[in-house]
């Protein structure tokens, strides 16, 4: 069966596509021209019957939800309720991370649960495999390593972060380095660098690259490229040995798309303001435009308890600059394995984010509904502004929550609002016969 990609370069434009073009406002020749170039994905196992959602070059910021037991906290109903709070608070995509409990059952109720496409990290559960079969994660058998990335993608998984950019020269350079200020602070990533160390061998998914894109071109998946050397600190963004995994992801985007895979490369997650607008101008240059997943980016280290705030502005920011698909964060980062509420605030934040991003990304459609909520809110038409709020059942509940004494006033100013009394003086001036 052909891929979507390999479709794309042959000119035909699949239902797929055409669903994304309705939803992004765009011609769906545009989205087939631009898969064929590798510059958008829409990942659409059909193991899993999810809504398409085109992420990439030209189309508005996508927002990843990422859930998971851990071996503190597992249980399943909760991890559904977290896919589906995530999702009816907006996400486009979510992540299984899963690294406690049956993690085979885990992935199947969360993909059953949603209607949005899912991914994960199969590096977790192959390196939990062996250390419950061989008493060490050092141990993983490279095989047992094939094994799970064949069995998440017959389960559904659409999308997989697999740290194929790690090999012995990332790691000199590394070494030769000398520090890292935050540590290694991707779980698969750390993972896979103990693996080599100790077994003195290359990584196996860089080195057997071509039977990681076969695996995924056989269920239409695409390939995130996991930045497993990204910085846990700014003082670390940007360092050599993260741009030489990126300089290597790029590079492996490449040959995937070529082999006709859906490719996805991934950035850090800890950068200063003043570096994000350069890190996306390097991974564009050198991927020809593929579609970039940032993690946050959480641009401060000060912030625990409020890193959704910190990865909000840092997300805004890679909106602005052209990433394509943001990872959220939640309040719980650094701290805990997040709540459902977590969960929900963490989707909504990103969302707000990478609004503020897309309307000066893409100023004369971006800015559209700003226009308009802010007619409705001169106007006090509080109807409108809710329906054009990103959250307006929210809102809703807040003004609703505290009734001011006039009805078309909030009770922050009542009869002091400003645009009430600028509009009852512009009527009476009307009546008067002051033309407008």
């Amino acid at each position: 069966m052909a891929t979507l990609v390999e479709l794309a370069k042959e000119g035909i434009i699949t239902s797929e596509m055409k669903e994304v073009a309705k939803v992004e406002g765009v011609e769906p020749r545009y989205i087939q021209q631009k898969m064929a170039l590798g510059q958008v994905i829409i990942p659409a196992n059909p193991q899993h019957k999810a809504k398409p959602v085109g992420i990439g070059k030209g189309l508005w910021t996508k927002i990843n939800a990422s859930i998971g037991t851990s071996p503190d906290i597992c249980s399943i109903a909760e991890e559904v309720a977290k896919a589906l709070a995530a999702e009816e608070a907006g996400a486009d995509t979510l992540m299984d991370l899963s690294v406690g409990g049956d993690l085979d059952r885990v992935r199947q109720e969360i993909i059953a649960a949603v209607k949005i496409p899912v991914g994960s990290v199969p590096l977790y559960q192959a390196f939990c495999e062996a250390n419950r079969k061989y008493g060490a994660p050092n141990k993983l058998d490279e095989e047992l390593l094939f094994d799970v990335i064949e069995k998440q993608c017959a389960d559904g998984i659409s999308f997989m972060a697999i740290h194929c950019g790690i090999n012995l020269y990332t790691i000199d350079r590394l070494k030769r380095q000398g520090y890292r200020y935050g540590g290694l602070v991707s779980k698969g990533g750390s993972s896979m660098v103990a693996w080599m160390l100790h077994n003195n061998r290359e990584n196996p998914l860089y080195e057997q690259f071509d039977r990681v894109v076969n695996i995924l071109k056989r269920y239409n998946g695409v390939l995130s490229l996991g930045n497993g050397l990204r910085a846990g600190a700014i003082h670390d963004s940007s360092d050599r040995a993260q741009i030489q995994e990126l300089v290597i992801n790029c590079e492996l985007a490449e040959i995937g798309l070529q082999m006709g895979c859906q490719m996805m490369v991934e950035g850090p997650g800890h950068v200063p303001l003043d570096e994000i607008e350069a890190n996306i101008i390097l991974q564009k240059r050198m991927s020809n435009d593929a579609p970039y997943y940032m993690l946050g980016p959480i641009a401060t280290d000060v912030a625990p308890g409020f890193d959704h705030i910190a990865a909000a502005i840092g997300a805004a920011c890679s909106s602005r600059y052209g990433a394509d698909l943001i990872c959220y964060i939640t309040p719980a980062e650094h701290l805990a394995l997040p709540t459902i509420e977590d969960v929900k605030t963490g989707v909504k934040v990103a969302k707000v984010a990478v609004h503020i991003g897309d309307m000066n990304k893409y100023k004369d459609k971006g800015r559209q509904r700003d226009l308009a909520i802010s007619k409705a809110r001169r106007d006090l038409d509080w109807d409108a502004q809710f329906a054009l709020a990103l959250y307006g059942n929210e809102a809703r509940k807040i003004r609703e929550a505290r009734q001011p004494s006039l009805a078309d006033t909030c009770t922050m100013c009542g009869s002091f609002c400003a645009l009430r009394n600028a509009n009852i003086h512009f009527q009476t001036a009307l009546a008067q016969g002051i033309k407008k």
